[in-house]
């Protein structure tokens, strides 16, 4: 069974390696540029600032996938996209030998529940074409495009596309 809990400070390395190593399979479909620009966000420390959950699923006591919720009005993105009016689920990562076991759909409830729980009205998220698992994942759970929030990051093409969940 998947369990998710916020993680703890010694943690942290060892999420953020887990997620490079989960994005990487996207390195070989992307400019080197900008896989070194989402490389370089995903185990920044970025996930460390007032208001930002880190959450973890684990599996049989070992972490296999975690999730970063942003709260609102939250400076997600270092200025490369306007601040939303609602949460942010952000840098969702899996272990390959943990995919297709419930584990992203077990993180995304519990970010939808903690924003609920908080009041919002809606949930959101950004994400390119080249994820195609999770664009599908989003999809059906309901989340839908917002293209006003989407933005450019590296100069090559690829828009990071923002998505909405209303959660009302």
């Amino acid at each position: 069974m998947i369990s998710v809990r916020e993680a703890v400070a010694n943690e942290m390395d060892f999420i953020r390696n887990q997620r490079v190593e989960a994005y990487e399979e996207h390195s070989k479909s992307i400019p080197e540029g900008h896989w070194k620009l989402l490389k370089q966000a995903i185990s920044s420390d970025s996930d460390v600032s007032v208001g930002v959950e880190v959450l973890v699923a684990e599996f049989d006591g070992e972490i296999v996938g975690s999730v970063v919720l942003c709260p609102e009005n939250t400076d997600a993105y270092k200025g490369l996209a306007d601040m939303s009016e609602f949460p942010e689920i952000r840098m969702l990562a899996v272990a390959q030998s943990a995919r297709n076991r419930g584990v992203a759909s077990a993180l995304i409830a519990e970010c939808i529940r903690r924003a609920k729980v908080k009041g919002s009205k809606s949930i959101g998220l950004h994400t390119a074409d080249f994820m195609k698992n999770a664009i599908r994942l989003y999809e059906r759970i309901g989340f839908e495009r917002i293209p006003q929030l989407d933005f450019e990051p590296a100069n090559d093409g690829i828009i990071v596309k923002a998505y909405r969940l209303s959660i009302a």
